[in-house]
């Protein structure tokens, strides 16, 4: 097999970093010895935080207290620093004045904490919800306890929102729940048209954009998006909070989320009053680092130029996939034939080898990281001919075109003399046989500790 050639890294702004994120530079063990600068290539899981973030934390971690309900000076910092999150999450989405800021754990919390608010009349459902087979499980199982109707998405996207028309003209929808951007190959879809359609017909839409938030910006009153969730782990932001941000109506009058202090007027000995607003949904003590700091993450973002975000990513990607479709055996794996848009994610698979196990070869011989499995999306991997899974790489601020070179070299390097080490299976992953890599002293799963899976990716 002869050694492919890439093309050279001549695109200055994706060659380096566009912003600066913790842990840039930390250096991973090669299995054959020595360090490399690990090369991250796994944003869509959890993106690094933004070095700024991490500043702002370090600034306002002494304050750190109890909200709402303490007289103490750290307490009203806290209770300010927590509720004016909501106001700068809601600029950042482009929210109307009424909508409102929900914190949560994550998108997967915002979207169950929807689905527990869909209207009931006499005792119904007023109406079924409408999703595509193409959805993370966050954006897939909350429905499935609701009167619900799913559609196979077509091979292309003019296709895809033909027969979600279609299946919204029978009428009986109240919601279209659809994904800003595939967790698994980074298309996105036309939320505005999307949503355009959901009103023409009498239903409301929310928008799972924990993949596109990080990636492009929303402007939910614009485009006259209805709900939309998000999260703060994918976002760079710490502490994984999540958000949902939407119309008041249904929230003020859905099931609270979590029984607990603070979202009630008045709470008996059997009986309850609850509250409205954001408070009704977020019983107990809340999450205010983690709401502040993807507050603070989604500042840092607004402050940098769309194109320019958009620009390093296609850069990056167009090189990745540029190198991967030259190499004999890999394949680069879409959704639709007819997208022209697409975020910072490359799916593929490379013919011959189990993902998992290029996965683990790519981080012991490369120091590179990136997904394998199914991504949350099983439907999804098995319309496309991966039951088993496949690979993701993806990528945003903090990311270089030298990540993606390493990516290349590795894959390249698998097909010409295949792998450079023994693997195993290792409760349920592959990991390197005789593992002897030194780990920070800290970490808990280290070489030798039972049920750990060195170095894999997760």
């Amino acid at each position: 097999m002869t050694a492919v050639t890439f093309s050279p890294l001549s695109n200055s702004l994706a060659a380096r970093p566009l912003a600066a994120v913790t842990g840039a530079e930390i250096q991973a063990p090669l299995i054959s010895g020595g360090h490399v600068r690990y090369a991250n290539l796994d944003y869509g899981a959890s993106a690094p935080a933004l070095s700024v973030v991490s500043a702002y934390l370090n600034e306002i971690l002494p304050y750190y207290a109890s909200v709402h309900r303490g007289a103490g000076y750290a307490s009203q910092i806290s209770t300010s620093v927590y509720e004016n999150a909501r106001n700068i999450v809601r600029d950042f989405v482009g929210g109307r004045p009424d909508d409102s800021v929900i914190f949560t754990r994550n998108t997967t919390d915002s979207l169950n904490l929807l689905a527990g608010c869909l209207p009931v009349v006499d005792g119904r459902h007023a109406g079924e919800v409408l999703y595509l087979d193409i959805e993370h499980h966050a954006n897939l199982l909350p429905w499935q306890g609701v009167p619900h109707r799913s559609v196979v998405a077509e091979q292309t996207i003019a296709g895809t929102v033909e027969v979600l028309r279609r299946e919204l003209a029978q009428g009986d929808v109240s919601l279209l729940a659809v994904t800003g951007a595939s967790n698994v190959t980074g298309e996105i879809l036309p939320i505005d048209d999307l949503a355009a359609l959901a009103h023409e017909h009498g239903a409301r839409i929310v928008v799972d954009a924990a993949q596109l938030a990080p990636h492009r910006r929303i402007n939910i009153a614009a485009s006259d998006v209805d709900y939309l969730a998000f999260s703060g782990h994918k976002l760079y932001a710490p502490f994984g909070a999540g958000v949902l941000v939407g119309r008041p109506d249904w929230l003020d009058a859905g099931t609270p989320h979590l029984a607990g202090g603070g979202a009630v007027r008045e709470a008996r000995i059997d009986g309850v009053s609850w509250t409205t607003g954001p408070a009704r949904h977020e019983g107990g003590s809340p999450n205010v680092l983690g709401a502040a700091t993807l507050a603070r993450a989604t500042q840092v973002l607004a402050a940098i130029d769309a194109t320019l975000v958009s620009g390093h990513e296609a850069a990056i990607r167009e090189h990745l996939v540029e190198g991967l479709t030259a190499i004999d055996g890999v394949t680069v794996h879409h959704i639709f034939e007819d997208s022209t848009d697409t975020i910072g994610v490359v799916n593929f698979s490379v013919e011959g080898y189990d993902a998992g196990l290029v996965a683990a070869y790519l981080s012991a011989e490369h120091g590179v990281g990136l997904r394998d499995g199914r991504f949350c999306a099983h439907p999804l991997l098995k319309r496309l001919g991966l039951p088993s899974g496949s690979l993701r790489a993806s990528f945003g601020l903090g990311s270089r075109l030298e990540d993606a070179e390493r990516l290349l070299a590795g894959i390249d390097a698998l097909r010409r003399t295949g792998l450079g080490w023994d693997y195993v299976v290792d409760s349920g992953r592959w990991v390197p046989a005789n593992d002897t890599r030194i780990y920070p002293h800290w970490a808990p799963n280290t070489p030798g500790t039972a049920g750990a899976a060195p170095c894999s990716v997760d």
